[in-house]
């Protein structure tokens, strides 16, 4: 057995809070790494077991309970490189306090700085990029398919950070030709490689079919029974001039192919999804079959998509999931959004997209999916297998 089998491996990543992408990597780490002694590192304790995700501790007590005993960190992967500590401490405080904090703060760049850093007990800029000196003996620091499109955009004392931190690890890589690009750039040796949720379902389908034969899945499938189509969006869509035009769209999508509409979250901490805009969503489409799920189990989420005939919307992963499962799908842009700042279309723009556009804006959503639909299955079934190739030749 390799040395490094007998190493403890520290999973880091920012599975600490409630988001479908970030929950799911860690479980596709966790089964490429089988047979191997696992700790599962975030920024702050948080038990997300209860929606299908991990107990998580904070870094700093993992690394106080390791002591000096040898240990690889691996970064599991999502768009780290950009989150600020201001960003994950707000994401990690309920989500009854963070407006009060948001409204206090936002404004105030140092004491929201000042406060950030109180929360998370770190100094760090990017705090989800292994800090400094924290653990007493590291082997090992990977970063693996790992995301920053803005990286280029960030103020330059993060920016520094952020490239330091990755000069100094043991390998990088990233899930898109535009990070890549921007990193090497910077002088940051790095290699491609699909974001791990390709291998959704090559490697938990069975778990997945599970979940559709029960619970709010199961109801959800019995309801619609000429099927339906998974529907997200984040509450960056919740003005009233957006939400119009998605229900129009989503309304004329409904009725061209009698599907059902199912709206869900694909994340619940702050600065995600909002119920209460899907429900505002929903109230405007009153003549088609609409169902706000609100199941937010890790699996129920895969199954709702993979057993859907289709995915619209500003998940990465939502879109990513539906690939996997052979499935048309289309990016949503946020309000003003451009496709330069899509991370739906850094991805697609490096890794294909089986003839579907990437993202479109809310008032072409159903023109966007009637293209994704009119792709032949045979090309999306050869898409899947493409990327799970890919997975395993960057590995």
């Amino acid at each position: 057995m390799k040395a490094q089998e007998h190493r403890p491996a520290i999973l880091f990543g920012a599975f600490d809070r409630h988001n479908f992408g970030d929950l799911l990597l860690a479980h596709i780490a966790t089964h490429a790494l089988k047979g191997r002694t696992l700790h599962y590192g975030g920024l702050a304790d948080r038990d997300l077991s209860r929606v299908g995700g991990h107990k998580v501790q904070a870094l700093a007590r993992v690394a106080a309970s390791l002591g000096n005993t040898p240990v690889d960190i691996i970064h599991v992967g999502g768009e780290i490189l950009t989150c600020s500590a201001w960003e994950a401490a707000v994401m990690l405080l309920p989500a009854n306090e963070a407006p009060a904090v948001v409204a206090r703060l936002d404004a105030q760049p140092a004491q929201r700085a000042a406060w950030a850093s109180a929360q998370l007990g770190l100094g760090d800029l990017a705090p989800y990029l292994l800090p400094k000196g924290l653990f007493a003996n590291v082997a090992s620091v990977r970063y693996h398919a790992v995301g920053g499109i803005d990286l280029d955009r960030l103020e330059p004392a993060m920016r520094a950070e952020v490239v330091a931190k990755l000069q100094a690890a043991t390998s990088v890589s990233v899930r898109d030709l535009q990070t890549r690009t921007i990193l090497e750039t910077a002088g940051v040796s790095c290699h491609l490689a699909p974001d791990p949720a390709v291998m959704v379902a090559d490697v938990f389908a069975p778990r997945i079919r599970g979940h559709a034969r029960q619970g709010e899945v199961a109801r959800v499938i019995s309801a619609c029974p000429r099927g339906y189509l998974a529907v997200q969006c984040s509450a960056d869509f919740g003005d009233d001039e957006t939400l119009a035009a998605l229900a129009r769209q989503l309304e004329r999508m409904a009725r061209e192919w009698a599907l059902g509409i199912v709206l869900f979250r694909a994340g619940a901490a702050p600065w995600h999804d909002d119920l209460a805009v899907y429900r505002r969503l929903a109230a405007r489409m009153g003549n088609v079959p609409v169902v706000v799920f609100c199941s937010l189990d890790l699996w129920d989420i895969c199954a709702l998509v993979a057993h859907s005939r289709g995915y619209a919307g500003s998940s990465l992963h939502g879109s990513i999931v539906a690939s996997a499962f052979a499935l048309p799908r289309v990016g949503l842009l946020r309000p003003g959004q451009s496709l330069a700042s899509s991370k739906q279309a850094a991805f697609a723009g490096t890794w294909g997209s089986a003839g579907a556009p990437a993202a479109v804006p809310p008032a072409a959503l159903a023109s966007g999916m009637a293209e994704a639909m009119g792709a032949g299955q045979a090309d999306r079934d050869a898409f899947a297998r493409e990327l799970v190739k890919a997975f395993g030749a960057s590995a």
